[in-house]
């Protein structure tokens, strides 16, 4: 019963600063974006370098324990197939369809997605609280989006959004694991390299254009150079945000830790006050505060779920 007692701060810290790191994804791309870079450049410059960062450590880590990486190609190939490439690949086609705001809220129904699977998967019903820690945390993420004003709802551009939420899923289900025995930086050093692979095939092919320019990129109204956006791309929004986020999925577990991700919208609009001086909308504070609430609740609804299984196995 300790266990279930114990409250996971450092799982907790970890996951909100993955999420902080994640946020600034957005003004990083963006600046890009507006330089002249095609969509497939920055997202493959991302994951490719990324994964050119970590492959030494990773190659050091794993030095005399490449039949633990054989007997765990399911999970890493996961990562790198649904996680990465899948998951940022299938978002940006989405936006080619719908809004991004309404695009980004499909994607983010990952963890409600990770949920019912592993309700179908172990057969076990998540707890009351649970549920309603969701429909909060889903509740705040639609007013913070803005996509209640609506927007043209796309076939095609739901179907790549519920890719992208597949994706997000599995970014949690696959950085929980640890059966393996892979700590998470090789692990996530592994992942990248294999969505690194199917990106770059991905732009061979000429199914994402790859365009990049010299123009510089503004962030913050000061011009930067364009290599100085990618190296805080790739540093921070990348390496960073994946090894905390794996970390904190193995301590907080994937349900949680998803939920927890949710704050990434939080950052959505914390960044743009500290960088643009852009204040939020009245709705937009409502739904922070929305998926706070809705995060804690799922966290307590695990507490009670397991105090439950727990007093069944004692009754038993």
């Amino acid at each position: 019963m300790s266990a279930v007692r114990t409250f996971p701060v450092t799982g907790f810290l970890l996951a909100v600063g993955s999420a902080a790191s994640f946020a600034l994804s957005g003004s990083f791309a963006s600046a890009l974006l507006s330089a002249g870079w095609s969509v497939g450049a920055a997202t493959t410059m991302r994951i490719a370098c990324a994964a050119l960062v970590l492959a030494g450590p990773t190659i050091v880590m794993l030095r005399g324990k490449w039949g633990m990486v054989l007997r765990a190609w399911r999970p890493i190939l996961l990562f790198g197939l649904l996680a990465v490439a899948g998951c940022q690949l299938a978002f940006f086609f989405a936006v080619g369809y719908i809004s991004p705001s309404l695009a980004l809220l499909i994607e983010f129904m990952g963890p409600v997605v990770l949920m019912l699977w592993l309700w179908l998967r172990t057969r076990v019903a998540p707890s009351g609280v649970t549920l309603l820690g969701a429909a909060i945390a889903v509740g705040g993420l639609v007013a913070i989006s803005g996509a209640i004003g609506g927007g043209a709802l796309h076939p095609l551009g739901i179907a790549f959004g519920l890719i992208a939420a597949v994706g997000n899923a599995a970014y949690y289900a696959t950085g929980a694991s640890s059966d393996h025995g892979i700590a998470p930086l090789p692990f996530v050093g592994l992942g990248l390299a294999v969505g690194a692979v199917l990106l770059i095939i991905a732009c061979a092919v000429g199914l994402l254009p790859f365009e990049v320019t010299s123009e510089p990129a503004i962030m913050a109204g000061v011009p930067l150079p364009p290599a100085l956006v990618v190296t805080g791309l790739v540093l921070i929004a990348t390496v960073l945000s994946y090894l905390l986020g794996v970390s904190a999925s193995r301590r907080l577990g994937a349900t949680v830790a998803s939920f927890t991700g949710y704050s990434e919208a939080l950052f959505g609009i914390f960044w743009p006050i500290v960088l643009l001086a852009l204040v939020p909308t009245g709705m937009q504070w409502f739904g922070a505060g929305l998926i706070v609430v809705g995060v804690v609740t799922v966290k307590l609804g695990e507490v009670v779920g397991a105090r439950r299984r727990a007093a069944s196995l004692i009754a038993d």
